[in-house]
């Protein structure tokens, strides 16, 4: 049975690990479509900040539910700026000790509960392009399109230095790309909505090409599924 069309346009779900450029390749195909883009990771990572900020215990679910109750998440700027309470933290959760923190989060049933609610809000009317780690599974399971974009660990942890490099951290490549081993296993791991390729999820492989290269093959995908 078909679904009725959206009134504004298509759900387009992208889901994969961390570092797989998944956010980068959402943005600039939300921008080639005129869509709104959704990064759903920076809602977890905004909420990770607020933790540390506050001191609140992150394997604490009752505390980090209550904040999440509590707290005014924004993305602005077509998904490149993320507000936290009216205030911009859109460098603040790019640094490693709140990527950190906000796996650990987003782990937490009555954490995921609220924000998966959120998410559906902002996108019900169509017109959006959303990543993150369960959207084609939990979030949107009825999306359109759906994409699973992964890549080597280590050309991950490449990809992460260079951006904390841009930004003035030096880190070490081998350090960068346990964390993200890590992170992979405690996303894929967690019982609640773990990191999962949806069985209609089309896996896009992005180790050697770039972003352009990842667009124009989704945008390709989305034009033969649109008609």
């Amino acid at each position: 049975m078909s679904r009725a069309p959206r009134p504004d346009g298509l759900v387009i779900a992208i889901d994969g690990p961390s570092g797989a450029g998944k956010s980068t390749a959402g943005r600039v195909l939300a921008e080639r479509l005129g869509y709104t883009f959704l990064d759903t990771g920076a809602m977890y990572r905004a909420l990770a900040l607020k933790a540390l900020r506050g001191r609140v215990r992150l394997d604490d679910e009752g505390a980090l539910g209550d904040l999440a109750r509590h707290s005014l998440i924004e993305l602005t700027e077509g998904g490149r700026g993320v507000r936290l309470d009216g205030s911009d933290v859109s460098a603040a959760i790019r640094t490693r000790d709140v990527s950190a923190a906000a796996s650990r989060v987003s782990a937490h049933p009555q954490v995921r509960r609220q924000m998966v609610a959120r998410q559906q809000e902002m996108g019900r009317r169509g017109g959006v392009v959303l990543d993150g780690r369960d959207i084609g599974t939990a979030v949107f399971p009825d999306a359109d399109v759906k994409f699973y974009v992964d890549a080597d660990p280590r050309r991950r942890a490449v990809r992460r230095q260079e951006e904390l490099a841009a930004a003035g951290t030096i880190a070490d490549l081998d350090a960068i790309e346990q964390e993200i081993r890590d992170r992979d296993h405690a996303d894929t791991t967690r019982p609640d909505s773990p990191l999962t390729r949806a069985s209609d999820a089309i896996l896009i492989d992005s180790s050697d090409v770039g972003v352009e290269d990842v667009v124009e093959r989704m945008l390709a995908i989305i034009r033969e599924r649109s008609g």
